[in-house]
């Protein structure tokens, strides 16, 4: 695991099981570190989303259960708990496809986001500027309604939304989902800066292997609800097969499809 500190998250051997049937995820096993950023990689459907979702609680919702392992928050199960409780405790999620208010304006969603703070209109308004100093572009369009904005504005307002709730560790789901490549860098930046100034922990969920791994520490893969791989960023990205199957460099004479669907068969079963 990473040396940054002591477990913050621990996912322990988890299974999802969805309508009492769909087994989803098989046994997935995590720790995101107090101060960390770790990727959690793989193709569309490989299980990302739903561990996401398993650790702050949102499954229910969707049908889907945690019927094995459990979930420790600084050392405390948190599997049983309720979303707000989480949310409570400083664990966010900022969900795939940004998920903004579209009728209100930009403020009024960052506003939102304070929703379960107790600390008083002049701790809010003080977090309100720190968002405001994290993405100035949300500041000249505050008054515009949020789905007006582009896709890149909105996902800025979903993080900024997230930290109004003074998270200790946010859950980001698919950040650069549908923007452009320099949209997606100024984000992950924003990301960087929030975990190094503010403290904050990330365990993002990410297809963009290449960039996910340019700015965390740990990474895990994740094929068919199971982690087949994992290891530090930098160890990653130097990994043949990685490059191979997840960034689509290759060392070596370009492989046909078929011995690279035997060869991704392979290594699943040697993980």
């Amino acid at each position: 695991m990473s040396e940054n500190g002591s477990p913050l998250l621990i996912v322990n051997n988890i299974e999802v099981i969805y309508d009492h049937v769909i087994l989803v995820l098989k046994g997935v096993s995590l720790e995101v570190p107090e101060g960390g950023i770790v990727a959690l990689l793989g193709a569309n459907g490989a299980g990302k989303s739903t561990t996401l979702k398993a650790i702050s609680n949102l499954l229910s919702a969707e049908r889907g259960d945690v019927t094995k392992g459990s979930i420790e928050y600084r050392g405390e199960r948190v599997d049983k708990l309720t979303p707000s409780d989480l949310v409570k405790k400083g664990v966010i999620q900022v969900m795939e496809g940004r998920h903004c208010f579209e009728h209100l304006t930009v403020e009024e969603n960052l506003l939102t986001g304070a929703y379960t703070r107790t600390d008083g209109a002049v701790a809010i308004n003080q977090s309100l500027e720190k968002v405001y100093h994290y993405f100035p572009r949300l500041k000249e369009r505050r008054s515009s309604q949020a789905g007006y904005t582009s896709g890149g504005e909105q996902q800025m307002t979903a993080v900024g939304r997230a930290l109004m709730a003074s998270p200790k560790m946010i859950l980001l789901d698919e950040p650069s989902m549908g923007l452009a490549p320099q949209l997606v860098e100024e984000i992950f930046e924003i990301v960087d800066a929030l975990n190094k100034k503010e403290g904050v922990s990330f365990l993002l969920a990410e297809q963009n292997t290449m960039v996910a791994l340019k700015h965390a520490d740990y990474g895990y893969i994740l094929e068919n609800g199971r982690v087949v791989m994992e290891g530090a960023a930098d160890s990653l990205s130097e990994n043949e097969d990685v490059k191979e199957f997840y960034l689509g460099l290759s060392s070596g004479a370009r492989k046909s499809f078929r011995e690279v669907k035997h060869y991704r068969r392979r290594k699943r079963w040697l993980a």
